[in-house]
């Protein structure tokens, strides 16, 4: 080897793995969401990208496709992007993940925010996820709702009538009406109000129904709709004076009265993840399934002064974090 073949693969060894990625055509994502861009998660998992070296404009194309509120969207937007031919797919909930399902069983996909991927078809196991869908869970399995409810009626004892505000079209939320409320209620003696909303003037409408019909507190079970409009959920909880229970950190920082759950943007830093080892070449079925290792509860105790609630001193030592 003469001194400018070892001076050239000298130099070789040297670039960085980013620097490599970043030579070539750029790589296409395809992103769909049902809700309105939320630009603060959205932003977390450009972040992360670009921490990665995939640079919109640059080495990558992201094609975001919204559904804008609109379920019936959803497929047609979903067949949209596969026609683009991107190399990997992204479709946060059970919602977009199960349409971009069902239009490619060859593109890569990833979901961050399903609750029960396994029993709604997206994987074969967690472990083994087996074809072309993989990603995150928002949930351990076994009962998740009833530890919402319990915290809840920690926070407030005399609560017997809990109005509970669901997503129809979302799947994970389709179970937990036919299979976890039933049960819950049996074991704990309360009545559930089941209000549904899947456009944000149903949000309003919903808690409306929930003060008009003397809820004692209510759980808007998380989803791309409330997560994307966490400050007008927050606030017509306070406007109608309705304790409620989230499932996300972002609802208390935002005013809510009480989370408990896995961190969202963890979850979106942790899709991003996933996307960058897939166009890096590994193969959606060699990506196990991961689930949720830490959990929050999350107490604000100037929403609870509002509400003319005293949070249990138990309570309160549980809490990751407490908002004064």
């Amino acid at each position: 080897m003469d001194r400018r073949d070892l001076i050239a693969g000298t130099a070789a060894l040297l670039v960085s793995p980013r620097r490599s990625w970043a030579q070539g055509p750029p790589r296409r994502v395809g992103y769909l969401d049902t809700a309105p861009l939320y630009l603060p998660n959205y932003k977390v998992w450009q972040d992360s990208m670009r921490n990665h070296g995939w640079i919109e404009g640059k080495n990558l194309i992201v094609d975001y496709r919204s559904a804008e509120g609109h379920a019936e969207r959803v497929v047609p937007l979903a067949n949209e992007l596969v026609a683009l031919k991107p190399d990997v797919l992204v479709g946060p909930s059970s919602q977009e993940a199960l349409a971009l399902k069902s239009a490619t069983a060859s593109i890569p996909i990833v979901f961050f925010a399903v609750g029960h991927p396994v029993r709604h078809g997206l994987v074969q196991s967690l472990p083994r996820p087996g074809g072309n869908v993989t990603g995150l869970s928002t949930i351990v399995p076994g009962n998740f709702v009833s530890k919402w409810i319990q915290i809840l009626r920690e926070t407030v004892p005399a609560a017997s009538k809990i109005a509970v505000v669901v997503n129809p079209h979302n799947a994970d939320h389709r179970l937990d009406v036919t299979e976890e409320l039933p049960e819950i209620a049996r074991k704990l003696g309360v009545t559930f109000q089941v209000l549904e909303a899947t456009t944000v003037e149903e949000l309003d409408i919903a808690f409306a129904s929930a003060a008009a019909q003397h809820a004692d507190a209510i759980l808007p079970i998380g989803d791309a709709l409330t997560v994307n409009h966490v400050t007008r959920v927050t606030a017509l909880a306070a406007e109608h004076r309705l304790p409620a229970v989230y499932g996300f950190r972002l609802f208390t920082t935002n005013g809510g009265l009480v989370s408990y759950g896995a961190d969202i943007t963890d979850l979106l830093r942790r899709a991003g993840d996933y996307v960058d080892k897939i166009l890096k070449g590994t193969k959606p079925a060699d990506l196990p399934v991961e689930q949720p290792t830490k959990f929050d509860l999350v107490i604000n105790l100037k929403a609870a002064k509002a509400l003319g609630l005293e949070i249990p001193a138990s309570l309160l030592a549980r809490a990751d974090e407490v908002i004064e």
